[in-house]
């Protein structure tokens, strides 16, 4: 690991990162307004209005997950789950996409803007609830390893990983005037998808994860492939056990 992670610190500003160094004077401005009246909310409204109109809404989906309405929250707060009618460990984002497929309509992208909203909506409705991934159902503990691994392996012509970035020898350096987060502590599990700032739109976390492949060189991984929706299921767990809040739709910079 350090014949890896040395390289990469002789790039990063070898301070701690304060705050001057992770936004100007503007952004933080911009950032603390956005707090309040947070771009990403009226996607979120018209996720829910698409969810409705093409899909049946919070019934629907209750139904389709076999729960009550009632208890729809804390079953949201457990994904990426092992769905049995459908055989694998899926995000919620592919459980819609079997709903329209169940009902009969056109299957809707996993990068498409639409699946970002109705994902966003959806996970929006376990706010204020902690992520609840269970490690003791066989195939979310095997994906759960899978995403580790994925996490953990270096890759491409750098020999980078995710952990490059954010391993406890990393976090707080200074990278592209950002400062590197403990993935856990900040809750990242839990808060996408969120409205990025620097790009001006919505993004999900499996998302977000191909844009730190692309910056580092790496083949970027499919959205929806096991090996993604495990790095979600070991990016969520993170949060989980930092007993962080899930607060969507969350706001990056």
């Amino acid at each position: 690991m350090k014949r890896v992670i040395l390289p990469l610190a002789l790039l990063l500003t070898m301070a701690t990162a304060g705050d001057q160094f992770a936004m100007s004077d503007a952004d933080r401005a911009m950032y603390k307004e956005m707090l309040e009246n947070n771009p990403a909310d009226i996607f979120v409204e018209e996720g829910g209005e698409i969810l409705e109109e093409e899909l049946g809404g919070d019934a629907a989906l209750a139904k389709f997950l076999g729960v009550s309405e009632n208890d729809l929250p804390k079953e949201i707060a457990t994904f990426p789950k092992y769905v049995k009618k459908l055989g694998n460990v899926v995000g919620l984002d592919q459980v819609m996409q079997a709903m329209q497929a169940e009902q009969g309509k056109k299957i809707t992208k996993l990068k498409d803007k639409k699946m970002f909203s109705m994902l966003a909506y959806v996970k929006s409705l376990a706010n204020e609830e902690v992520p609840n991934i269970d490690l003791s159902e066989p195939h979310e503990k095997e994906a759960y390893e899978l995403g580790k691994k994925t996490f953990m392996t270096p890759r491409g012509g750098r020999g980078l990983s995710c952990n490059s970035c954010h391993s406890k020898d990393i976090v707080g350096m200074v990278l592209r005037t950002q400062p590197l987060p403990d993935l856990g502590a900040v809750g990242a599990g839990a808060t996408w998808p969120a409205y990025r700032m620097t790009k001006s739109s919505l993004r999900t976390l499996q998302r977000r994860f191909q844009g730190c492949m692309k910056n580092a060189l790496l083949k970027v991984i499919p959205i929806g492939s096991k090996e993604m929706v495990g790095l979600e299921v070991y990016v969520t767990k993170l949060a989980q056990d930092h007993k962080k809040q899930i607060a969507i739709p969350g706001l990056k910079r």
